[in-house]
């Protein structure tokens, strides 16, 4: 050190002052809690909208844990044909926390596990199975119960003051369980077949929701009760990059609410 002579303070200041930066911890990586209800649009979660979702919280550095309800789901659909399958009995019982697996590539937690205390912010992607397995809405509309365990993960994380992720057809689940909760599941109007789910915007009004409109690419963050929501495929032909942004940008917000 003395070979530095006068010199040596004015060197190693610099240098320490780097080294401090190099070495200081960040922000920790927030932990987001993902909802899955099963395997396929039409009877599961909508595997596209699922897939974004994990991209774009693996780009954002995210923890994540994977979790889905161990129910049996309410049927099977033959995704080429669009109607019900014809099944063996054994097969045709198939389980939403083993058919959510297939997304998961096996790592899947049962929801009775999600605690809120673990985790800074909790997603659900759409399909027909946030409407069928998660909840009775498919059939019985505004009158629909939610899954207990559905029900306890939204009201423990809007209470926690924690962010809220849907998409898809998934808003409705907050609109069941947090009064005046604002959302978006696109237009509110069919547009000549674009947005063929429109009515359920009308059912988000009666439910104690307040709907509003976006597109495809664009979310909707209710800031008071930390919510964020984006159409994603209830928009009718949207180019898959379309929808993939804006389930992108839900991400982002989410993350941002968490303050990580």
């Amino acid at each position: 050190m003395a070979a530095l002579g006068a010199r040596g303070p004015r060197i190693l200041i610099p240098l320490l002052r780097a080294r401090a930066l190099h070495t200081s911890p960040g922000n920790p990586a927030a932990r987001v809690a993902v909802v899955l209800s099963g395997c396929g649009v039409y009877d599961g979660t909508e595997i596209h909208e699922a897939s974004a979702i994990l991209v774009h919280l693996s780009r954002a550095g995210a923890k994540v844990q994977i979790f889905a309800p161990d129910v049996p789901q309410m049927h099977v659909i033959n995704h080429s044909k669009g109607e019900a399958a014809q099944e063996s009995s054994a097969v045709a019982c198939r389980n939403v926390l083993v058919e959510s697996a297939r997304i998961a590539r096996g790592d899947v937690t049962a929801l009775s596990q999600l605690d809120a205390q673990d985790h800074d912010a909790v997603i659900f992607p759409g399909g027909f199975g946030a409407a069928k397995n998660l909840s009775s809405f498919a059939v019985d509309g505004e009158s629909c119960n939610v899954h207990d365990d559905v029900q306890r993960v939204i009201q423990d994380f809007n209470t926690a003051k924690k962010p809220i992720g849907l998409c898809c057809i998934a808003p409705v689940l907050a609109a069941m369980v947090i009064p005046g909760v604002e959302v978006t599941v696109g237009q509110e109007e069919e547009q000549g077949g674009k947005w063929p789910y429109a009515g359920t915007a009308k059912a988000i009004k009666a439910l104690g929701g307040k709907h509003c409109a976006k597109e495809v690419h664009e979310v909707h963050v209710d800031r008071s009760r930390r919510v964020v929501s984006t159409p994603a495929f209830m928009g009718h032909g949207a180019p898959l990059h379309t929808v993939f942004d804006g389930i992108g940008s839900m991400v982002s917000a989410v993350i941002k609410l968490t303050g990580k």
